[in-house]
């Protein structure tokens, strides 16, 4: 029943719903007037001139209907009807008033006792308001059976807080059940339609109605002030939402905590971009065959992106995460291209399957960008992240020669260069079976890409800086004195796609990135742009503090892009190719086969022990770190 009534006022057209609304508005003027004398005058109202009852109705209902047509009443939604409403009822109310008396003065024969007109604007003032209010209560009744919205806490019953709750009062997914308010002078009252509780009722309140989502409405509040409240909602297990002030969300006056803009990149990096200082590649790739591992990765989606441009006959997308694979293919299907996008769901270690795309698809160039590169992730699955960088990328390298592909290109980190990390030896030894691969290699041309830390991918120390800031901070800092390589995603894509082109088999690629940027720098810097100024000795009421964790497991202090010093120039002036010793076959062999003995017997010590060998003798030498790492 109440389904089929919600239906059909759902099905009403605006013109029947205003209708509706007028005429129930102009019916309450008669129904004001006998409640009115029958406040007045008890069950002798019944027996008033029927007369002086018309012609009082003969004035009224006029004045009513052009009242209430003038001000557009009949035209207010239901969920609109709030205080500006209320305002021109009452206006509509105080007409009926003044005709009445009017009528008295002009004919006192024809009207009623004043009292009585006094009387019935107040009534019909109460009935209207009363309806508007009974009736969107009952509409949204209708339209919310059967559906759960979700209770939440509004923390904060100030101006922000009070316009949240009369915004989602209507609203069908959410429900503001309760205020949570330190102010003691409101606490206990109702404000906007809710009861307000002392900060201590918190979890009593969360059990209570089972609540999972808390929003703190108290912009006005210091960082540091807002990031021990999110923290102390946070112990509930309840999710914290910080909200703006609304007039900050208009006007933009200032810069609301999870407001961070981005630091300006060229400040970052040192140096001017170099994305269009590089030249085209448009003869390598166009009309080509190409497929590019970890495709749905920050580094394999932009080389996708880019690849577009040039105009490949085919671009094969492989990447083993469904979501990422799903995300990079069907962003590039809206694109306006002739090229034929393939996708391939799978691991680079499944040797069989990568072979099978290459001959399928007649792949004419491989960039290999799937690897696991976060540091410390790959530290603690040390037998995982071998096989997934070294043994993946010797199955797509030996597959690429095997059905002769042309060019083979090996996306790889500073992190090789005398590796302190699991995940830098890893690299390093991808590096050495490519350079390994390419001494017998007489058909495929194969080369790798060094360069440091990518701004903005996954994982990457600027969206976590940013992700602090927003919640008030400290910004974490491994050490004081640390600094990395810094480069864009659209630049170190074009160095990846240069090296294609320039490659003549075995090459060692890198960019010259000016001098490394120290991370204390800039933190201090995202934090000012944010809007905010940094907490330290000199300035201890700042909003932001920087706290020093200490280096991670596998972490350098400062990176490094060449093993070696001799450079030769490439036909760009920002891009260096690396002459570098590498293990011979034989040596190459038995390495790769003790690393894999210790994957096969799942032996972290067999494993440290390999690397620590092998990369010994490839670099000559071995880093502070990767001893510390090992011991």
């Amino acid at each position: 029943m109440s389904k089929t009534l919600f239906d059909f006022a759902n099905s009403l057209t605006q013109a029947q719903k205003r209708l509706i609304t007028f005429a129930l508005d102009l019916s309450l003027i008669p129904v004001a007037l006998f409640f009115a004398a029958w406040i007045l005058w008890g069950a002798a109202a019944l027996s008033m001139p029927q007369d002086n009852l018309l012609a009082t109705l003969a004035v009224l209902v006029p004045v009513g209907a052009l009242l209430i047509f003038v001000l557009g009443l009949h035209k207010t939604k239901l969920n609109a009807y709030h205080v500006q409403g209320v305002v021109e009822t009452a206006l509509v109310a105080t007409s009926l008033t003044g005709a009445g008396v009017a009528l008295s003065l002009v004919n006192p024969h024809l009207a009623l006792p004043m009292a009585a007109y006094v009387m019935t604007g107040m009534v019909f003032l109460i009935l209207a308001v009363s309806a508007r209010l009974a009736l969107r209560r009952v509409l949204l009744a209708l339209s919310r059976q059967g559906t759960s919205r979700l209770p939440i806490l509004i923390y904060g019953a100030g101006q922000t807080g009070q316009q949240l709750a009369a915004a989602l009062s209507v609203d069908d997914t959410v429900e503001p059940v309760a205020f949570i308010d330190e102010d003691r002078r409101i606490q206990g009252l109702t404000v906007a339609g809710l009861r307000v509780y002392p900060a201590s009722a918190l979890q009593s309140l969360v059990n209570r109605f089972e609540i999972k989502r808390v929003v703190l409405a108290m912009p006005q509040l210091k960082p540091a002030d807002q990031s021990a409240i999110t923290m102390r909602i946070a112990e509930t297990g309840c999710e914290v939402h910080a909200l703006p002030s609304f007039a900050d969300l208009i006007t933009k006056s200032s810069v609301a905590p999870s407001d961070v803009k981005p630091v300006d990149i060229n400040e970052l990096l040192g140096r001017a971009r170099l994305e269009d200082d590089l030249p085209g590649v448009s003869e390598t790739y166009q009309g080509r065959n190409i497929l590019v591992t970890g495709a749905g990765g920050s580094i394999g989606s932009e080389l996708c992106r880019q690849l577009i441009k040039w105009k490949p006959k085919s671009l094969i997308l492989f990447d083993h995460s469904e979501l990422a694979l799903f995300d990079i293919h069907r962003e590039l299907q809206k694109l306006d291209t002739d090229t034929q996008i393939v996708p391939v769901l799978g691991s680079v270690v499944e040797s069989e399957l990568v072979r099978i795309a290459l001959r399928k698809y007649q792949v004419n160039i491989v960039l290999h960008a799937a690897a696991y590169k976060h540091v410390p992730l790959v530290e603690e699955n040390a037998l995982e992240g071998i096989r997934n960088n070294v043994f993946g990328t010797k199955a797509v390298a030996e597959a690429s020669r095997a059905e002769g592909v042309e060019r083979f290109i090996l996306v790889s980190t500073d992190k090789a260069v005398r590796p302190s990390s699991i995940m830098g030896a890893s690299k390093r030894f991808a590096e050495m079976v490519v350079q390994d691969l390419a001494t017998r290699s007489t058909t495929t041309r194969f080369s790798m890409v060094r360069f440091g830390n990518v701004m903005g991918s996954s994982g990457s120390v600027i969206p976590l800086f940013q992700e602090q800031i927003a919640r008030g901070g400290p910004v974490t800092l491994t050490d004081m004195d640390v600094t990395r390589f810094f480069m864009t995603i659209p630049e170190a894509v074009s160095l990846v796609l240069l090296a294609g082109s320039f490659a003549r088999g075995g090459d060692v690629f890198v960019l010259d990135m000016g001098e490394p940027v120290l991370i204390r720098d800039l933190a201090e810097k995202m934090i000012e742009n944010a809007g905010y100024s940094v907490r330290n000795d000199t300035n201890p009421n700042g909003d932001i503090a920087i706290q020093v964790t200490g280096l991670r497991p596998g972490e350098k202090l400062h990176e490094e892009l060449l093993i070696g010093s001799d450079m030769l120039t490439t036909p760009h002036a920002k891009i260096l190719r690396a002459q570098e010793a590498h293990l011979s076959e034989i040596e190459m062999a038995n390495a790769l086969q003790a690393l894999w003995q210790a994957i096969d017997t799942r032996s972290p010590d067999l494993l440290q022990k390999t690397l620590r060998m092998w990369i010994e003798k490839q670099n000559g030498l071995i880093g502070e770190a990767w001893q510390t790492v090992n011991e």
